[in-house]
Protein backbone atom coordinates (compact mmCIF):
# COMPACT_ATOMS: atom_id res chain seq x y z
CA UNK A 1 0.00 0.00 0.00
CA UNK A 2 1.35 3.53 0.79
CA UNK A 3 -0.21 6.69 1.82
CA UNK A 4 -0.01 10.33 1.05
CA UNK A 5 -0.72 13.32 2.29
CA UNK A 6 -0.43 17.47 1.23
CA UNK A 7 -0.87 20.73 3.11
CA UNK A 8 -1.51 24.24 1.24
CA UNK A 9 -1.81 27.21 3.69
CA UNK A 10 -1.19 31.15 4.15
CA UNK A 11 1.53 30.20 6.53
CA UNK A 12 4.35 27.67 7.21
CA UNK A 13 3.16 24.45 6.94
CA UNK A 14 5.84 22.17 7.38
CA UNK A 15 5.14 20.87 10.88
CA UNK A 16 1.47 19.73 9.56
CA UNK A 17 3.31 18.03 6.33
CA UNK A 18 5.39 15.83 8.70
CA UNK A 19 3.06 15.22 11.14
CA UNK A 20 0.04 14.36 8.46
CA UNK A 21 2.96 11.98 6.59
CA UNK A 22 3.72 10.19 9.89
CA UNK A 23 0.12 9.21 10.50
CA UNK A 24 0.24 7.37 7.55
CA UNK A 25 3.40 4.82 8.53
CA UNK A 26 1.01 1.79 9.01
CA UNK A 27 0.55 2.05 5.67
CA UNK A 28 3.97 2.24 4.41
CA UNK A 29 6.80 -0.69 4.15
CA UNK A 30 10.20 0.80 2.76
CA UNK A 31 9.96 4.47 2.13
CA UNK A 32 8.96 7.90 3.62
CA UNK A 33 9.48 11.70 1.71
CA UNK A 34 8.33 14.89 1.94
CA UNK A 35 8.81 17.62 -0.56
CA UNK A 36 8.05 21.47 -0.11
CA UNK A 37 7.41 24.42 -1.87
CA UNK A 38 9.97 27.42 -0.78
CA UNK A 39 8.45 30.08 -3.22
CA UNK A 40 11.19 29.61 -5.46
CA UNK A 41 12.31 26.59 -5.41
CA UNK A 42 11.28 22.55 -4.11
CA UNK A 43 12.85 21.30 -0.84
CA UNK A 44 13.16 17.07 -0.58
CA UNK A 45 13.87 14.50 1.97
CA UNK A 46 13.23 10.51 1.47
CA UNK A 47 14.73 8.15 3.57
CA UNK A 48 14.62 4.61 4.38
CA UNK A 49 12.17 3.86 6.80
CA UNK A 50 12.13 -0.11 7.05
CA UNK A 51 13.41 -0.43 10.57
CA UNK A 52 13.02 3.27 12.12
CA UNK A 53 10.35 5.40 13.09
CA UNK A 54 9.15 8.29 9.95
CA UNK A 55 9.61 10.99 12.76
CA UNK A 56 13.19 9.49 13.78
CA UNK A 57 14.08 9.93 10.21
CA UNK A 58 13.04 13.42 9.88
CA UNK A 59 12.82 15.68 12.91
CA UNK A 60 16.50 16.65 12.29
CA UNK A 61 15.08 17.87 8.28
CA UNK A 62 12.32 20.20 9.58
CA UNK A 63 15.31 23.02 10.64
CA UNK A 64 15.48 23.62 6.79
CA UNK A 65 12.51 23.22 5.48
CA UNK A 66 10.08 26.03 5.34
CA UNK A 67 7.44 26.74 3.32
CA UNK A 68 2.87 27.31 2.22
CA UNK A 69 2.72 24.31 0.38
CA UNK A 70 3.93 20.51 0.53
CA UNK A 71 3.29 16.99 0.15
CA UNK A 72 4.29 13.55 1.65
CA UNK A 73 4.32 10.35 0.87
CA UNK A 74 4.97 6.77 3.20
CA UNK A 75 5.87 3.94 0.08
CA UNK A 76 5.66 0.62 0.10
CA UNK A 77 7.65 0.70 -3.14
CA UNK A 78 9.67 3.13 -4.74
CA UNK A 79 11.01 6.42 -3.09
CA UNK A 80 9.15 9.45 -3.54
CA UNK A 81 7.99 12.11 -3.52
CA UNK A 82 9.72 12.85 -7.17
CA UNK A 83 10.96 16.31 -8.08
CA UNK A 84 10.53 17.19 -11.90
CA UNK A 85 11.50 20.22 -14.37
CA UNK A 86 9.15 19.39 -17.37
CA UNK A 87 7.78 21.70 -20.29
CA UNK A 88 4.61 22.03 -18.24
CA UNK A 89 6.69 23.91 -15.52
CA UNK A 90 8.38 22.62 -11.96
CA UNK A 91 6.44 20.10 -9.67
CA UNK A 92 6.59 16.77 -7.00
CA UNK A 93 4.88 14.02 -7.16
CA UNK A 94 3.81 11.28 -5.38
CA UNK A 95 1.64 8.18 -6.08
CA UNK A 96 0.08 4.91 -4.17
CA UNK A 97 -1.17 2.17 -5.81
CA UNK A 98 0.03 -0.74 -8.76
CA UNK A 99 0.63 -0.41 -12.17
CA UNK A 100 0.43 -3.73 -13.92
CA UNK A 101 0.96 -3.23 -17.51
CA UNK A 102 4.33 -0.52 -17.05
CA UNK A 103 6.47 -2.75 -19.61
CA UNK A 104 4.15 -1.96 -22.35
CA UNK A 105 3.61 2.00 -20.77
CA UNK A 106 7.33 1.99 -20.74
CA UNK A 107 7.79 0.63 -24.42
CA UNK A 108 5.49 3.09 -25.51
CA UNK A 109 7.25 5.98 -23.55
CA UNK A 110 10.10 5.16 -25.79
CA UNK A 111 8.60 5.51 -28.77
CA UNK A 112 8.87 9.05 -28.38
CA UNK A 113 11.95 11.49 -28.77
CA UNK A 114 14.52 11.49 -26.08
CA UNK A 115 12.53 9.50 -23.30
CA UNK A 116 14.97 7.50 -20.56
CA UNK A 117 13.98 6.43 -17.44
CA UNK A 118 16.67 6.19 -14.41
CA UNK A 119 16.62 2.54 -12.76
CA UNK A 120 16.65 1.69 -9.36
CA UNK A 121 19.35 -0.43 -7.80
CA UNK A 122 17.20 -3.63 -9.14
CA UNK A 123 16.94 -2.58 -12.44
CA UNK A 124 13.73 -1.19 -12.49
CA UNK A 125 11.50 1.88 -13.32
CA UNK A 126 9.90 4.13 -10.71
CA UNK A 127 6.74 3.51 -10.76
CA UNK A 128 5.65 7.25 -9.80
CA UNK A 129 8.66 8.45 -12.68
CA UNK A 130 6.68 6.27 -14.93
CA UNK A 131 3.42 8.26 -14.14
CA UNK A 132 5.40 11.55 -14.30
CA UNK A 133 6.59 10.86 -18.03
CA UNK A 134 3.12 10.01 -19.03
CA UNK A 135 1.83 13.52 -17.53
CA UNK A 136 4.42 15.11 -19.06
CA UNK A 137 3.15 13.69 -22.87
CA UNK A 138 0.08 16.22 -22.16
CA UNK A 139 -0.41 19.65 -22.54
CA UNK A 140 -1.70 20.55 -18.88
CA UNK A 141 -1.30 18.95 -15.54
CA UNK A 142 -4.76 17.71 -16.08
CA UNK A 143 -4.85 16.29 -19.39
CA UNK A 144 -1.14 14.43 -18.07
CA UNK A 145 -3.62 12.84 -14.98
CA UNK A 146 -6.56 12.04 -17.19
CA UNK A 147 -4.23 10.03 -19.44
CA UNK A 148 -2.65 7.88 -16.26
CA UNK A 149 -5.90 7.71 -15.53
CA UNK A 150 -7.22 6.47 -18.87
CA UNK A 151 -3.99 4.30 -19.88
CA UNK A 152 -2.80 2.65 -16.70
CA UNK A 153 -4.11 -0.90 -15.83
CA UNK A 154 -4.07 -1.43 -12.01
CA UNK A 155 -4.57 1.22 -9.45
CA UNK A 156 -2.83 5.05 -9.16
CA UNK A 157 -3.88 8.12 -7.13
CA UNK A 158 -1.63 11.04 -6.72
CA UNK A 159 -0.89 14.47 -5.74
CA UNK A 160 1.19 16.71 -7.82
CA UNK A 161 2.63 19.92 -5.86
CA UNK A 162 3.08 22.97 -8.32
CA UNK A 163 3.86 26.64 -7.91
CA UNK A 164 0.00 27.07 -8.14
CA UNK A 165 -0.89 24.48 -5.65
CA UNK A 166 -1.39 20.78 -5.10
CA UNK A 167 -3.13 18.90 -7.57
CA UNK A 168 -5.88 15.56 -5.80
CA UNK A 169 -6.46 12.69 -8.10
CA UNK A 170 -8.23 9.49 -7.17
CA UNK A 171 -7.61 6.25 -8.47
CA UNK A 172 -9.76 5.96 -11.99
CA UNK A 173 -12.18 3.69 -9.86
CA UNK A 174 -11.63 4.47 -6.06
CA UNK A 175 -9.78 1.69 -5.00
CA UNK A 176 -7.79 4.21 -2.41
CA UNK A 177 -8.78 6.96 -0.56
CA UNK A 178 -8.41 10.52 -0.87
CA UNK A 179 -10.16 12.93 1.54
CA UNK A 180 -9.37 16.94 1.97
CA UNK A 181 -9.66 18.27 5.23
CA UNK A 182 -10.01 22.13 5.75
CA UNK A 183 -9.05 25.16 8.22
CA UNK A 184 -8.72 28.56 8.70
CA UNK A 185 -5.59 29.22 7.08
CA UNK A 186 -5.55 26.21 4.45
CA UNK A 187 -6.66 23.06 3.45
CA UNK A 188 -4.69 19.22 3.48
CA UNK A 189 -5.81 16.43 1.25
CA UNK A 190 -4.83 12.67 3.00
CA UNK A 191 -5.34 9.14 2.51
CA UNK A 192 -6.17 8.58 5.95
CA UNK A 193 -8.87 11.44 7.99
CA UNK A 194 -7.56 10.45 11.06
CA UNK A 195 -4.64 12.29 10.57
CA UNK A 196 -7.34 15.92 10.72
CA UNK A 197 -8.51 15.95 14.20
CA UNK A 198 -5.16 16.49 15.95
CA UNK A 199 -4.17 18.73 13.09
CA UNK A 200 -6.73 21.17 13.58
CA UNK A 201 -8.62 19.93 10.17
CA UNK A 202 -12.17 19.70 9.93
CA UNK A 203 -13.47 17.39 6.73
CA UNK A 204 -14.19 19.16 3.80
CA UNK A 205 -14.76 16.90 1.13
CA UNK A 206 -14.17 13.48 -0.09
CA UNK A 207 -12.58 12.78 -3.71
CA UNK A 208 -14.71 10.58 -6.06
CA UNK A 209 -13.63 7.50 -8.36
CA UNK A 210 -10.77 9.76 -11.16
CA UNK A 211 -11.71 13.08 -9.38
CA UNK A 212 -8.98 15.60 -9.81
CA UNK A 213 -8.71 18.67 -7.56
CA UNK A 214 -6.46 21.40 -7.06
CA UNK A 215 -6.13 22.61 -3.50
CA UNK A 216 -4.65 26.65 -2.69
CA UNK A 217 -4.62 28.14 0.42
CA UNK A 218 -7.53 30.01 -0.59
CA UNK A 219 -10.27 27.41 -1.71
CA UNK A 220 -10.97 23.90 -3.43
CA UNK A 221 -11.67 23.83 -6.78
CA UNK A 222 -12.80 20.88 -9.22
CA UNK A 223 -10.37 20.44 -12.31
CA UNK A 224 -12.32 16.73 -13.23
CA UNK A 225 -15.46 15.76 -11.87
CA UNK A 226 -15.73 12.23 -10.12
CA UNK A 227 -16.85 8.97 -12.25
CA UNK A 228 -20.08 7.08 -11.94
CA UNK A 229 -18.14 3.34 -11.12
CA UNK A 230 -16.10 3.05 -7.97
CA UNK A 231 -14.43 -0.24 -6.86
CA UNK A 232 -13.06 0.67 -3.27
CA UNK A 233 -10.42 -2.02 -1.84
CA UNK A 234 -12.72 -3.61 1.18
CA UNK A 235 -9.33 -3.90 2.96
CA UNK A 236 -8.95 -0.84 4.09
CA UNK A 237 -12.22 -1.75 6.37
CA UNK A 238 -10.66 -4.92 7.10
CA UNK A 239 -7.16 -4.76 8.24
CA UNK A 240 -4.62 -1.97 6.78
CA UNK A 241 -7.88 1.35 7.36
CA UNK A 242 -6.45 3.09 10.46
CA UNK A 243 -9.58 2.43 13.04
CA UNK A 244 -9.59 6.27 13.63
CA UNK A 245 -10.31 6.66 9.89
CA UNK A 246 -13.50 6.40 7.43
CA UNK A 247 -14.16 5.85 4.16
CA UNK A 248 -17.60 6.74 2.15
CA UNK A 249 -18.70 7.76 5.49
CA UNK A 250 -18.06 4.52 7.16
CA UNK A 251 -16.08 4.06 10.28
CA UNK A 252 -12.88 1.44 9.99
CA UNK A 253 -14.01 0.31 13.85
CA UNK A 254 -17.42 0.78 14.06
CA UNK A 255 -17.06 -1.46 10.93
CA UNK A 256 -15.11 -3.90 12.38
CA UNK A 257 -17.29 -4.12 15.55
CA UNK A 258 -20.46 -4.70 12.96
CA UNK A 259 -17.94 -7.48 11.51
CA UNK A 260 -16.84 -9.61 14.88
CA UNK A 261 -20.28 -9.51 15.73
CA UNK A 262 -21.96 -11.11 12.37
CA UNK A 263 -19.40 -14.15 12.99
CA UNK A 264 -20.54 -14.40 16.67
CA UNK A 265 -24.52 -14.57 15.15
CA UNK A 266 -23.34 -17.47 13.48
CA UNK A 267 -22.61 -19.78 16.41
CA UNK A 268 -22.72 -20.65 20.19
CA UNK A 269 -19.60 -21.44 21.21
CA UNK A 270 -18.24 -22.11 24.93
CA UNK A 271 -15.29 -20.45 25.34
CA UNK A 272 -13.96 -18.66 27.83
CA UNK A 273 -12.29 -15.47 26.51
CA UNK A 274 -11.99 -13.31 23.36
CA UNK A 275 -9.28 -12.08 21.98
CA UNK A 276 -8.43 -9.93 19.02
CA UNK A 277 -4.55 -10.61 17.20
CA UNK A 278 -2.95 -7.16 17.60
CA UNK A 279 -3.47 -4.78 16.29
CA UNK A 280 -6.36 -5.07 13.10
CA UNK A 281 -7.88 -8.04 14.97
CA UNK A 282 -9.11 -6.26 17.73
CA UNK A 283 -11.40 -4.31 16.81
CA UNK A 284 -13.29 -7.63 14.97
CA UNK A 285 -12.46 -9.80 18.48
CA UNK A 286 -14.80 -6.66 20.69
CA UNK A 287 -17.86 -6.95 18.34
CA UNK A 288 -17.90 -10.72 18.94
CA UNK A 289 -17.53 -10.43 22.23
CA UNK A 290 -19.93 -7.75 22.75
CA UNK A 291 -22.34 -9.92 20.88
CA UNK A 292 -21.59 -13.46 22.05
CA UNK A 293 -21.63 -11.65 26.07
CA UNK A 294 -18.28 -13.92 26.31
CA UNK A 295 -15.55 -11.88 28.07
CA UNK A 296 -13.06 -9.85 25.82
CA UNK A 297 -9.11 -10.10 27.10
CA UNK A 298 -5.70 -9.77 26.25
CA UNK A 299 -3.64 -13.10 26.52
CA UNK A 300 -1.24 -11.76 24.40
CA UNK A 301 0.36 -8.36 24.04
CA UNK A 302 2.39 -7.29 20.80
CA UNK A 303 5.34 -5.56 22.18
CA UNK A 304 5.52 -2.27 19.44
CA UNK A 305 8.87 -0.30 20.74
CA UNK A 306 11.59 -1.19 19.26
CA UNK A 307 9.92 -4.44 16.61
CA UNK A 308 8.68 -2.75 13.33
CA UNK A 309 5.95 -4.23 11.85
CA UNK A 310 5.97 -7.74 10.98
CA UNK A 311 5.34 -7.24 6.97
CA UNK A 312 8.63 -4.86 6.80
CA UNK A 313 11.16 -7.06 5.92
CA UNK A 314 11.37 -8.21 2.33
CA UNK A 315 12.59 -11.60 3.52
CA UNK A 316 9.47 -14.04 4.63
CA UNK A 317 11.72 -15.57 7.46
CA UNK A 318 12.58 -12.74 8.69
CA UNK A 319 8.88 -10.85 8.84
CA UNK A 320 7.75 -14.31 10.49
CA UNK A 321 10.53 -13.56 13.13
CA UNK A 322 9.46 -10.38 13.98
CA UNK A 323 6.17 -11.24 14.20
CA UNK A 324 6.55 -14.54 16.62
CA UNK A 325 9.15 -12.05 18.63
CA UNK A 326 6.47 -9.23 19.16
CA UNK A 327 3.40 -11.22 20.61
CA UNK A 328 4.51 -11.52 24.33
CA UNK A 329 1.68 -14.02 26.13
CA UNK A 330 0.48 -13.45 29.42
CA UNK A 331 0.51 -17.36 30.82
CA UNK A 332 -2.07 -16.23 34.09
CA UNK A 333 -4.61 -15.32 30.97
CA UNK A 334 -4.01 -18.47 28.85
CA UNK A 335 -3.38 -21.76 30.97
CA UNK A 336 -6.38 -24.20 31.04
CA UNK A 337 -8.12 -21.68 28.80
CA UNK A 338 -10.66 -21.80 25.90
CA UNK A 339 -9.25 -19.10 23.88
CA UNK A 340 -11.23 -17.99 20.66
CA UNK A 341 -8.77 -15.21 18.33
CA UNK A 342 -10.11 -13.03 15.66
CA UNK A 343 -7.39 -12.13 13.14
CA UNK A 344 -8.11 -9.35 10.10
CA UNK A 345 -6.99 -12.34 7.73
CA UNK A 346 -5.26 -15.46 6.62
CA UNK A 347 -2.93 -14.94 3.78
CA UNK A 348 -0.11 -17.66 4.26
CA UNK A 349 -0.65 -18.81 7.53
CA UNK A 350 2.53 -19.36 8.97
CA UNK A 351 2.20 -16.75 12.02
CA UNK A 352 -0.90 -17.72 12.93
CA UNK A 353 0.27 -21.50 13.24
CA UNK A 354 3.12 -20.09 15.53
CA UNK A 355 0.71 -18.13 17.26
CA UNK A 356 -1.40 -20.62 18.32
CA UNK A 357 1.54 -22.56 19.31
CA UNK A 358 2.39 -19.82 21.09
CA UNK A 359 -0.82 -20.29 23.31
CA UNK A 360 -0.55 -23.82 23.51
CA UNK A 361 2.81 -23.23 24.90
CA UNK A 362 0.91 -22.03 27.47
CA UNK A 363 -1.26 -24.25 28.14
CA UNK A 364 -4.16 -22.85 26.41
CA UNK A 365 -6.96 -25.85 26.51
CA UNK A 366 -8.52 -24.72 23.11
CA UNK A 367 -7.71 -22.31 20.12
CA UNK A 368 -9.88 -20.69 17.77
CA UNK A 369 -9.41 -18.86 15.09
CA UNK A 370 -12.21 -16.45 13.23
CA UNK A 371 -10.63 -15.13 10.21
CA UNK A 372 -12.69 -11.38 9.52
CA UNK A 373 -12.67 -11.84 5.76
CA UNK A 374 -13.27 -14.78 3.53
CA UNK A 375 -10.31 -17.11 2.19
CA UNK A 376 -7.82 -15.18 0.24
CA UNK A 377 -7.67 -17.42 -2.80
CA UNK A 378 -6.07 -14.37 -5.55
CA UNK A 379 -3.46 -11.88 -5.60
CA UNK A 380 -4.06 -8.43 -5.37
CA UNK A 381 -4.09 -7.14 -9.22
CA UNK A 382 -4.68 -3.17 -7.96
CA UNK A 383 -2.97 -2.72 -4.19
CA UNK A 384 -0.34 -5.22 -3.61
CA UNK A 385 -1.73 -6.65 -0.53
CA UNK A 386 -1.88 -9.85 -0.81
CA UNK A 387 1.00 -10.13 -3.58
CA UNK A 388 3.29 -13.20 -3.09
CA UNK A 389 6.43 -14.71 -5.34
CA UNK A 390 3.99 -17.83 -5.71
CA UNK A 391 0.09 -17.66 -5.50
CA UNK A 392 1.00 -21.05 -3.27
CA UNK A 393 2.11 -18.90 -0.95
CA UNK A 394 -1.73 -18.38 -0.14
CA UNK A 395 -2.22 -21.24 2.39
CA UNK A 396 -5.90 -21.55 1.31
CA UNK A 397 -4.19 -22.31 -2.36
CA UNK A 398 -2.21 -25.30 -0.72
CA UNK A 399 -5.83 -26.25 0.82
CA UNK A 400 -7.08 -26.85 -2.76
CA UNK A 401 -4.07 -28.09 -3.86
CA UNK A 402 -4.15 -30.80 -1.19
CA UNK A 403 -7.30 -31.88 -1.83
CA UNK A 404 -7.67 -32.06 -5.35
CA UNK A 405 -4.02 -33.59 -5.36
CA UNK A 406 -2.97 -30.85 -7.61
CA UNK A 407 -3.39 -27.47 -8.48
CA UNK A 408 -6.97 -26.99 -10.26
CA UNK A 409 -7.50 -23.57 -12.58
CA UNK A 410 -11.09 -23.84 -12.19
CA UNK A 411 -11.74 -23.17 -8.26
CA UNK A 412 -15.23 -21.49 -8.20
CA UNK A 413 -16.23 -24.12 -5.49
CA UNK A 414 -14.16 -22.75 -3.32
CA UNK A 415 -15.37 -19.45 -3.49
CA UNK A 416 -18.61 -19.97 -2.55
CA UNK A 417 -19.37 -20.75 1.70
CA UNK A 418 -22.38 -23.02 0.72
CA UNK A 419 -20.13 -25.82 -1.15
CA UNK A 420 -18.93 -29.07 0.25
CA UNK A 421 -15.98 -28.10 -1.23
CA UNK A 422 -15.47 -25.19 1.08
CA UNK A 423 -16.06 -26.40 4.14
CA UNK A 424 -13.43 -29.23 2.93
CA UNK A 425 -10.89 -25.96 2.43
CA UNK A 426 -11.52 -24.42 5.68
CA UNK A 427 -11.58 -27.75 7.55
CA UNK A 428 -7.72 -28.41 6.29
CA UNK A 429 -6.91 -25.06 6.70
CA UNK A 430 -7.61 -25.34 10.35
CA UNK A 431 -6.25 -28.49 11.01
CA UNK A 432 -2.64 -27.22 9.56
CA UNK A 433 -2.28 -24.02 11.76
CA UNK A 434 -3.29 -26.56 14.16
CA UNK A 435 -6.36 -24.85 15.94
CA UNK A 436 -9.31 -26.32 17.50
CA UNK A 437 -11.91 -24.38 15.20
CA UNK A 438 -11.62 -22.17 12.68
CA UNK A 439 -14.14 -20.48 10.32
CA UNK A 440 -13.64 -17.84 7.87
CA UNK A 441 -15.98 -15.14 7.71
CA UNK A 442 -18.63 -14.70 5.10
CA UNK A 443 -18.33 -12.65 2.34
CA UNK A 444 -21.66 -11.51 2.08
CA UNK A 445 -21.85 -10.91 6.41
CA UNK A 446 -18.29 -8.88 5.95
CA UNK A 447 -19.43 -6.16 2.53
CA UNK A 448 -23.01 -6.15 5.13
CA UNK A 449 -20.57 -4.88 8.18
CA UNK A 450 -18.98 -2.54 5.61
CA UNK A 451 -22.35 -1.23 4.68
CA UNK A 452 -22.04 0.71 1.27
CA UNK A 453 -23.43 -0.90 -2.25
CA UNK A 454 -21.50 -4.56 -2.83
CA UNK A 455 -20.74 -3.16 -6.58
CA UNK A 456 -18.63 -0.24 -5.22
CA UNK A 457 -16.25 -2.78 -2.79
CA UNK A 458 -13.68 -4.74 -4.40
CA UNK A 459 -13.53 -8.06 -3.52
CA UNK A 460 -11.25 -9.68 -6.18
CA UNK A 461 -8.76 -11.76 -3.61
CA UNK A 462 -11.35 -13.79 -2.60
CA UNK A 463 -13.59 -14.03 -5.78
CA UNK A 464 -11.33 -13.37 -8.60
CA UNK A 465 -13.93 -11.29 -10.26
CA UNK A 466 -13.57 -8.06 -11.34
Amino acid sequence: MGGLFGAVSQKDCVTDVYFGTDYHSHLGTRRGGMAIWSGSMFNRAIHNIENIQFRAKFESELAGLHGQMGIGCISDTDPQPLTVHSHLGRYAICTVGKITNSESLIQEAFSRPNVHFLETNKGKTNSTELVSVMIESADSFKDGILTVQERIEGSCSMLLLTPDGIYAARDKFGRTPLVVGRKADGYCVSSESCTFANLGYEHEYELGPGEIVLLTPDEMKIIAPRRNQMKICAFLWVYYGYPSSSYEGVSVELMRYRNGAAMAKREKLDIDLVAGVPDSGIGHAIGYSNESHIPFGRPFIKYTPTWSRSFMPQDQKVRNLVARMKLMPIPELVANKRLLMCDDSVVRGTQMRETADLLYGCHAKEVHLRSACPPILFDCKYLNFSASRSIMDLVARQAISAIEGHAPENIDEYCDPSTEKYRQMTEWVGKHLNLTTFKYQSIHDMLDAIGIEPCKVCTYCWTGKE
